[in-house]
């Protein structure tokens, strides 16, 4: 159902119209003031708004203004007095739909309500094709990829759950997306969760969700990523890194497509697809008893393994003509021969994450237009991030104590984001007690909040 807000300092202009729009089975709320009408556009899912031009605390145009700054997907219609409809005609100009003048015409009322939101939808529609061909590339011709391509095209028109097995760089985000976009589920959300990177005390509220005042600093209810994936797909990235008590949590909410949010009693059933992603081996992780096995069975209904770049070296050259594009006009900018084919002969042990970063890194640093073996080699790898920061520029001026200090500092502040701020979990790759990260922590004054 479609949900129109009325913006109209007049009551009688917010029950007529209403009245007119709720007897064709939309939604509608009302604001009487455009500061009203901008914090309902926050807190609830607004396709249309009837905005009066003249109002109290916000004028019209200012609020027209805000709605299409923060909202453009919004359709917005003025209703506008007999005198002011030149301004009528300048929110026209700014991006309103069309208006509509009073006395209101019932007719026009819902010729335009169904119009515009008609626009709205052909707008999504459109968007979501764009989205779909701007994301959905997965550059090259090597026999990995078309075998790729396939099961993608097999598998997205089904609900069956996919495990995506890569190393990182690989492109493992954008098949989940290539799947989503060619599903039954593509107008619906594609909802990301990195699970490498919440805490173990945290997943079951950015699962699920929870209720206010559910634990310290729960301010407001907040709704889980399952709960936001309803109707699309959830994609579980780096799966293998959940804790094990985390991954219980995970296999019954998948079993039943129902939970409660953490603090709460009511139980969400969900509509979601799900596909996975890790960089381990996961039949190693489940040996070592790090990953559940039934988990595993629940989410590897089709496995897609995606080879590192260094298994198809033929797609290489495609690669680095589609990134170049990216940040050069494509006939301003290319490799000699020698230099193509010395790229497709590297390890790329970043795989397409590196090559893209390359391509960018030598688009800004170079201006030849045919760029040479040479300039790859600067630009390429270790080598240039090494001649560039070498440690005594870093480390140099400081004496041994203060080097070993800040050194250490930098390396708990990498170490405590990349794990999501988990104390232990941080501890543990860097090898020490949680005693003593927590006085490192105290003698450099590290912040531990996100």
């Amino acid at each position: 159902m479609k949900q129109i807000l009325i913006i109209d300092d007049e009551i009688s202009i917010q029950e007529v119209l209403g009245e007119i729009l709720r007897d064709e089975q939309y939604r509608v709320i009302t604001a009487g003031d455009g500061v009203e009408g901008l914090e309902l556009i926050k807190k609830n899912p607004v396709d249309l708004v009837f905005l009066d031009v003249w109002l109290p605390k916000m004028g019209g145009i200012e609020v027209l203004e805000k709605i299409r700054e923060s909202h453009p997907e919004i359709e917005v219609v003025i209703i506008s007095g007999h005198a002011n409809v030149d301004m009528a005609v300048k929110a026209i100009k700014m991006g309103a739909y069309d208006f509509v003048e009073k006395p209101l015409d019932i007719e026009k009322v819902l010729n335009l309500a169904r119009r515009a939101l008609e626009r709205k939808t052909l707008r999504s529609q459109n968007q979501q094709l764009r989205r779909l061909l701007e994301e959905d590339q997965m550059v090259g011709q090597s026999s990995h990829i078309q075998d790729i391509r396939h099961l993608v095209n097999k598998s997205a028109p089904s609900d069956s759950r996919v495990m995506i097995l890569g190393d990182n760089g690989t492109g493992k985000e954008l098949i989940a997306r290539m799947i989503h976009n060619r599903s039954e589920r593509a107008a619906g959300p594609f909802i990301e969760v990195n699970c490498a990177a919440i805490p173990e005390n945290l997943i079951e509220s950015e699962l699920f969700g929870h209720e206010k005042g559910a634990f310290t600093g729960a301010v407001s209810r907040r709704k889980g990523k399952m709960e936001l994936a309803d109707g699309g797909t959830l994609f579980l990235d780096e799966v293998a890194d959940m804790t094990l008590s985390a991954q219980a949590k995970v296999l019954r909410a998948m079993q039943e497509m129902r939970f409660e949010r953490v603090g709460g009693e009511e139980s969400i059933k969900v509509d979601i697809r799900i596909i996975s992603a890790t960089n381990k081996n996961i039949r190693e992780e489940i040996e070592e008893n790090r990953f559940r096995e039934d988990l595993y069975f629940r989410l590897n209904v089709i496995p897609i393994i995606v080879p590192p770049l260094a298994e198809r070296p033929e797609d290489i050259p495609l690669l680095l003509n589609h990134f170049l594009e990216q940040f050069v006009p494509a006939e301003e900018r290319s490799f000699t021969k020698e230099a193509v084919d010395w790229l497709s002969q590297y390890s790329w042990p970043g795989n397409i994450r590196e090559l893209k970063n390359f391509a960018e890194r030598v688009s800004v640093m170079t201006q030849e237009e045919v760029m040479s073996l040479e300039t790859c080699k600067t630009f390429l790898g270790d080598f240039n991030l090494q001649s560039i920061s070498p440690i005594d520029e870093e480390y140099g001026k400081f004496k041994l104590m203060d080097a070993r200090d800040l050194f250490e500092k930098r390396l708990i502040v990498a170490k405590l984001e990349e794990n999501g701020y988990n104390i232990s979990k941080t501890a543990e790759v860097l090898g020490v007690y949680p005693s003593n990260l927590h006085n490192k922590i105290k003698k450099f004054g590290i912040s531990t909040e996100k």
